[in-house]
């Protein structure tokens, strides 16, 4: 988790993560499959970047959920007209149910084990209105990333300069991410470690846990940022993209 380095969230990714243009794209999938929807749950909405462009460019009304707390009071400075709500993805419980339920950027990844994404989809499904739709961009499939590939970001801003660097390992279907941070302000370099731990699953293996939730996915392997998307509806609704099983 991002407990280190939750302040410097929005300066790392945002020297190479294309909000923008995900959101974009996003809106265009919505605007294309449900043109009607006009409520979103934003689940693993982190600082609430792709919930503040879709409130503030698209017109949309966004909540959002996180388990970081230091996430959270973030995401509700940038969105002062939704709620943010604290919570375990697994296992939250809204007052109400939206139009679309997302989870994106891979936060899927951290509940770590099959049991859980189902636990997690049927939560998803719990809180969609009738006749909406979910959308989760996966993490990567078993047998995809590199053991030992490293990374390195830096960026700057308001004084503060970080650098960070992350090896990969894997065991069995477990991915570890290991970030090193170096933190400069004027008053000194300051470092940082986390160790992020993502479960690893084939898309056959997601489309099952839609299916076990009730839900009918269909996948596109390109998704928003090269990750693939999944798109669902509660079974019998149309889903906009050709079936994982499909040849």
């Amino acid at each position: 988790m991002f407990n280190e380095s939750a302040e410097l969230y929005d300066l790392i990714y945002g020297s190479f993560k294309n909000y923008a243009t995900e959101t974009a794209d996003l809106v265009a999938l919505i605007r294309a499959q449900y043109p009607q929807a006009k409520t979103i749950l934003d689940v693993a909405c982190g600082t609430g970047e792709h919930a503040r462009l879709l409130t503030e460019q698209f017109g949309y009304e966004v909540d959002g959920l996180d388990l970081n707390p230091s996430f959270v009071r973030i995401a509700r400075d940038k969105l002062p007209r939704g709620s943010i709500y604290e919570g375990d993805m697994t296992s939250f419980a809204l007052p109400r149910r939206y139009d679309i339920v997302m989870c994106l950027f891979s936060s899927i990844g951290y509940v770590r084990t099959l049991d859980n994404v189902r636990r997690t989809l049927e939560r998803f499904r719990a809180h969609v209105n009738d006749g909406g739709a979910i959308i989760v961009e996966p993490w990567f499939a078993p047998d995809t990333l590199q053991p030992g590939y490293v990374t390195v970001h830096s960026s700057s801003a308001d004084g503060v300069k970080v650098a960070r660097m992350s090896i990969t390992e894997i065991e069995g279907r477990a991915s570890r991410l290991r970030f090193e941070y170096l933190i400069g302000r004027s008053t000194g370099i300051e470092r940082a470690t986390e160790v992020h731990e993502l479960g690893l699953f084939t898309t056959d293996e997601m489309v099952q846990c839609f299916r076990d939730a009730k839900l009918d996915a269909t996948h596109d392997p390109k998704g928003l940022s090269g990750r693939g998307l999944f798109f669902a509806r509660a079974r019998g609704v149309e889903s906009p993209f050709q079936s994982a099983s499909d040849p």
